[in-house]
């Protein structure tokens, strides 16, 4: 399995892999599924951040994408920019099979050597195998954000984690 830096040709297979979690889970608080044209311009942005952030994918022995990890911008505010929110997503079919180790720690490697000195990650409860994942990693949960979300007519809760990079 090979983990690399994302292309504008992977942008289909992270919008699929996304969208599935957009329309069947709570996972992600986004509504509506991602356009290939909204895809663009996040991966423009992120690519385009001065070595801040970066956009992974990692694909199975068939050079296909399974998964993809990035970091971006915690918040908007300029001196939150050595602050960065971390993001990882698997096929769904391929959740807790231990996938997203390699991916999340590629990921923090390149990190290590950019000028952001904290990532976080916001994770919906509940997600043990999120968890468990960012744990192994150092993170700590610093919050709950508790009913933050309101999706598939239900209040969902969040934990946010914290790493020193």
């Amino acid at each position: 399995m090979t983990i690399r830096a994302a292309q504008a040709g992977d942008l289909p297979a992270i919008n699929t892999i996304y969208n599935h979690y957009v329309r069947e889970t709570s996972i992600t608080f986004d509504y509506e599924p991602w356009t290939i044209e909204r895809r663009q311009a996040w991966l423009e942005k992120l690519v385009n951040s001065d070595g801040y952030y970066h956009v992974l994918v990692k694909e199975n022995e068939n050079g296909e994408v399974i998964g993809f990890a990035y970091n971006s911008e915690f918040r908007e505010k300029r001196a939150y920019k050595v602050s960065s929110e971390i993001t990882i997503y698997l096929h769904h079919e391929l959740r807790t099979k231990g996938l997203g180790t390699k991916l999340l720690q590629t990921l923090l490697d390149k990190m290590s050597v950019s000028p952001v000195s904290r990532a976080y990650s916001v994770i919906t409860l509940p997600n043990p195998a999120s968890m468990r994942l960012h744990e192994k990693f150092g993170f700590q949960q610093v919050g709950i954000l508790t009913d933050v979300g309101y999706k598939f007519d239900k209040y969902h809760s969040v934990a946010i984690l914290e790493k020193s990079i």
